[in-house]
């Protein structure tokens, strides 16, 4: 059904329960592909003895560089994105189905939605060692929530022809931090309009521990240089995009908007608020580049 893209960097226990979920709580067979980032963790000798398809770099590659590799050997309709810190819930792809047989074309672009670090807060464990599974299955129901608008996270779901069409990930973005953004921006520009999160497609998320972990000062880092890096490219900040284009975004109280779904996404109003933000973006590029010059 799908081919699953799943970059993983010394991440072995995670990367365990990821799998495990796939494989007991989908139901439908999917190809699932691993990029081993390094793998000194035994999550090397760990694909090889599960038998999955993956890739290989003796060193961290990142997101954008290890989903493109990964992404040469899918051979589904529809590629997903995933990290390796997800727990699949129950149901999540017969979601998808539903939707896309829904959609009934293939210009779209669905996410599920992240429980616990995401989208919508549960505490089911903070770390693989307080994961608590039990409890997350039999609350599902009341964690269950609205569809929304103008996702651009991951799980995400692609036609692979639009994945083609698009050149994949941005790798300019490597590691990682902004890339998601810009992925959606550049189905935006290939007049993609459906970003849909889906409510009932459920993901536990136990929070970019790969990131983290390493340096916690370094998510912080991540996410600016891939602001900075998106502003260069397209003239815009990443929460211009997100607020006036998606519909989503942070508010100015640095929260997540979670607008509940109403269809298809139209071109931005052009208010006054609007350009007051877009002059904002201007003179954030003009000051990076006065800075790049000197």
């Amino acid at each position: 059904m799908f081919s699953i893209l799943l970059p993983t960097f010394n991440n072995l226990e995670y990367l365990k329960i990821c799998t495990e979920s796939l494989k007991k709580n989908s139901n439908f067979n999917h190809q699932i592909i691993i990029h081993v980032n390094e793998g000194t963790d035994g999550s090397l000798e760990y694909v090889k003895r599960k038998g999955y398809k993956y890739t290989f770099s003796n060193q961290n590659i990142g997101m954008p560089k290890a989903l493109n590799i990964s992404s040469k050997l899918a051979i589904n309709k529809y590629i997903l994105i995933s990290h390796d810190d997800f727990y699949y819930c129950p149901g999540w792809d017969l979601e998808f189905v539903k939707e896309i047989n829904k959609i009934g074309h293939n210009n779209f672009y669905l996410s599920g939605t992240m429980v616990g670090a995401g989208q919508v807060y549960f505490n089911a464990g903070e770390t693989y060692e307080t994961f608590n599974e039990k409890k997350l299955l039999e609350n599902l129901e009341t964690i269950k929530t609205h569809d929304f608008q103008g996702t651009t996270k991951c799980p995400g779901l692609i036609h692979k022809d639009i994945w083609n069409n698009v050149g994949g990930w941005s790798e300019e973005f490597s590691p990682t931090g902004g890339d998601d953004s810009d992925f959606a921006m550049k189905l935006w520009r290939s007049n993609i309009r459906i970003f849909k999160g889906l409510g009932k497609c459920l993901v536990y998320h136990f929070g970019s521990i790969t990131t983290r972990k390493k340096n916690k000062s370094l998510f912080t880092y991540l996410g600016s240089r891939g602001n900075k890096i998106f502003l260069k490219k397209w003239g815009i900040n990443i929460n211009f995009f997100e607020n006036f284009y998606l519909t989503a975004g942070l508010d100015k109280n640095k929260n997540f908007i979670f607008t509940k779904y109403n269809g298809p996404l139209r071109d931005p109003i052009k208010n006054l608020r609007y350009f007051k933000e877009l002059i904002k973006c201007k003179l954030q590029l003009l000051y990076l580049n006065l800075i790049k010059s000197n």
